[in-house]
């Protein structure tokens, strides 16, 4: 996370008048509180991350006066966890207008506890979809994929297709998905381009020259890329084989996952720094375990 950005939210809090401050432009935090938000508007660039949208948002219930909330462009991440956040503050007491894709109007309601029933994580579910289409196996989440809510659940559509998978694949609507996907459609039929990635490059990692690095770690040359899109190569023709592929995971969870699924086709994969997967999902290493697969720890 202290190499994620968060310059243009921080920016955005103080122009509405909060004393938020970063030494880098991304976590560690400072927040200098006052037990008062007097801001009544707040501006962002969503088309960074939905994430700052959300952020925003959800301090605005807080206001000591209505706040709006406003894109300076029309640009946005993944607007369907937009949807999920106006949801979840809804289900809390706070009172949230849409009044256009680009200007939500939040009232100063501020929060109520209540029980809230939270559902698990698609983003990790991904990795476990993956896992089944490669194997040809069944894992039961023990939720229905068409069950979730959440955008990145929309990968099962595509995991569903493989070895088949289209042959463009818009990554702008369920950007944690796409390194699973990417490494699926390693072993797709036929090539892959995955487009619309501008954000997956400021995540814990540039996601898109991690995913190019990996893949061709796995095999020279099984990806490129042209701008923000990242070509997969494809190779059914790549299980069963060995491959002294070190990846490099920048210390970023969803590379190392990811290329674990390669491991369950291609021998010898090793990938750097596994524990880093702790940020989301803990016992990854140990739910692959306890399917079967057989993992070797040691130095790279």
């Amino acid at each position: 996370m202290q190499k994620r950005p968060i310059g243009p939210l921080l920016e955005s809090l103080c122009k509405g008048g909060l004393n938020a401050e970063s030494a880098t432009g991304c976590p560690p935090v400072i927040i200098h509180g006052t037990g008062s938000i007097k801001a009544t508007r707040f501006e962002i660039d969503g088309g960074l991350s939905s994430q700052y949208v959300s952020a925003l948002l959800m301090v605005a219930a807080c206001g000591d006066a209505p706040i709006e909330v406003a894109l300076t462009g029309k640009e946005i991440g993944a607007r369907g966890y937009i949807d999920l956040t106006i949801a979840c503050m809804r289900a809390f007491g706070a009172d949230v207008e849409v009044v256009d894709d680009a200007l939500w109007r939040v009232s100063p309601t501020g929060y109520t506890a209540c029980d809230y029933q939270i559902e698990p994580d698609a983003s990790a579910a991904t990795y476990l979809w993956a896992a089944q289409a490669l194997t040809a196996g069944k894992i039961d989440l023990g939720v229905a994929a068409e069950a979730f809510t959440q955008p990145d659940a929309k990968a099962m559509d595509v995991i569903a297709q493989f070895p088949n998978m289209p042959a463009v694949i818009n990554g702008s609507q369920m950007q944690d998905a796409v390194p699973t996907l990417a490494v699926l459609a390693a072993f797709n039929e036929t090539p892959v381009r995955f487009v619309d990635l501008a954000n997956l490059r400021v995540k814990e990692c540039d996601r898109v020259q991690a995913l190019h690095d990996g893949l061709n770690q796995v095999r020279s040359g099984l990806a490129t890329v042209e701008g923000d899109d990242l070509l997969v190569a494809s190779d059914p023709g790549l299980a069963g084989t060995s491959s002294t592929g070190l990846i490099d995971t920048h210390s970023d969870h969803r590379i190392a996952m990811c290329f674990a699924l390669a491991g369950l086709k291609v021998s010898g994969i090793r990938i750097q720094d596994p524990d880093c997967v702790g940020k989301t999902y803990p016992g990854y290493w140990r739910a692959l375990e306890f399917l079967g697969v057989r993992l070797e720890h040691g130095e790279v």
